[in-house]
């Protein structure tokens, strides 16, 4: 038996604060509105259907995998690019820092204004809060590799690709996984803060619009859907690590 609760520690965890939280709400007579219980939560989220979490998840989905796609396609040039250049590095760190710097909950409303309501926005949106991260953890990986393999790959006459190929690349391996598991979350984040400024579908929208409507068991139900999308998708990254580059595994601190 404790050998049990130790393997799933996180497990029973979880579920004995369901249970002192279904206890609390019982016992103390909270109104839903204020903090709903779990099983009004669980009631809630079957009288919306369904269809209707699809069509929700399906396009809170929608923006932050495209948000995250175009963000890897930016970002991962552009790290090569930087450990390449120093004078291309001093050029788009600092605006890269800017970028970061800025809340991006402030700047929303002026893209959707600028772009438009539509996916647009809120795949840009979704690209400037995942970017960052991709960035940066890739350079350092590139720039990681010990100065004598490098040196000895120029003596070998290497080319400049060959060299980022088959020497650089391989050490940024866990870099660039460590940054594209913390990248997907911040892809949700990122949808669910464009949903929030304008959209017509999606959890984000679910939530602004029941919390205005004091129907909070379906916010919290959403919340729970949203989370769990956001565990699944870093869970699929990390997979994805593991069975693409098994020898990777416990190199990146």
């Amino acid at each position: 038996m404790s050998a049990f609760v130790h393997r799933h520690a996180s497990v029973c965890v979880f579920l004995l604060v369901l249970i002192l939280w279904e206890a609390a709400c019982r016992l103390l007579h909270v109104p839903e509105y204020i903090l709903p219980a779990p099983s009004q939560i669980w009631l809630a989220a079957g009288e919306l259907g369904p269809a209707r979490w699809f069509e929700h998840l399906s396009a809170t989905l929608e923006a932050a995998l495209a948000g995250y796609v175009v963000a890897i396609a930016l970002a991962l040039p552009l790290a090569v690019g930087i450990t390449r250049s120093p004078l291309l590095s001093r050029i788009v760190m600092p605006w890269l820092v800017v970028i970061q710097s800025t809340p991006i909950v402030a700047v929303a409303p002026i893209i959707v204004v600028t772009l438009g309501a539509g996916t647009l926005p809120r795949v840009v949106i979704t690209t400037m809060i995942a970017f960052f991260p991709l960035v940066v953890s890739t350079a350092l990986g590139l720039a990681s590799v010990p100065p004598e393999l490098v040196e000895l790959s120029r003596s070998l006459r290497a080319t400049t690709a060959r060299q980022y190929w088959q020497i650089r690349m391989p050490y940024a391996v866990p870099y660039v996984f460590s940054a594209l598991k913390v990248s997907i979350t911040l892809a949700v984040v990122g949808a669910v803060v464009a949903e929030f400024v304008a959209a017509e579908k999606g959890l984000g929208y679910l939530i602004l619009y029941t919390t205005s409507s004091f129907k909070v068991p379906v916010a919290f139900a959403a919340l729970t859907l949203l989370v769990l999308s956001s565990l699944a998708l870093y869970g699929l990254v990390q997979l994805a690590h593991r069975r693409l580059f098994p020898w990777s595994q416990g190199r990146h601190a």
